[in-house]
């Protein structure tokens, strides 16, 4: 039913709407900097991996105690690691951030169709009060013809 009270509970329905689009993109904005972060550390990591494969390499040039290298094969190791796991957490924070914003878009969607369903509920409460008012002038009108008629008889 097209009531006033029922478009009282659809814009109640819209403001939740609105706010759970809004907090669907606070968690994509958080999401996509949590990403940023995440592959900022893995470039640090690989940065730090290649310049560290670069010292030891010009080292084991002009020659190595079988401990050094021995270590530095342990300290590698971790090294690919560490690298392996931050790209994981990459992947997972990728994901994250698909799933942010299929959120975000069902909230947008949910919202918007809320407001269209609004918009038309306001639509046709304008055209019922119309055809009233528009009834009513009728009535008035033809009240005051059938008296000039009466008055005229």
């Amino acid at each position: 039913m097209n009531t006033p009270a029922s478009l009282d509970a659809l814009k109640l329905l819209q403001d939740r709407a609105q706010q759970e689009r809004d907090r669907a993109a606070s968690e994509l904005r958080q999401s996509e900097d949590r990403l940023q972060r995440t592959r900022l550390m893995a470039g640090q990591l690989g940065d730090y991996r290649l310049e560290y494969m670069q010292r030891w390499s010009t080292r084991f040039g002009r020659g190595g105690a079988i401990e050094i290298v021995h270590c530095y094969q342990s300290f590698m190791q971790r090294l690919e690691e560490a690298l392996a796991q931050q790209q994981q957490q990459v992947e997972a924070g990728e994901r994250g951030v698909a799933l942010a914003r299929q959120r975000l878009l069902q909230a947008e969607l949910r919202a918007a169709s809320v407001t269209k369903l609004i918009e038309r509920r306001e639509a046709e409460l304008r055209r019922v009060r119309h055809r009233r008012e528009q009834r009513q002038d009728d009535e008035i009108a033809q009240h005051l013809a059938l008296r000039r008629s009466a008055m005229h008889s």
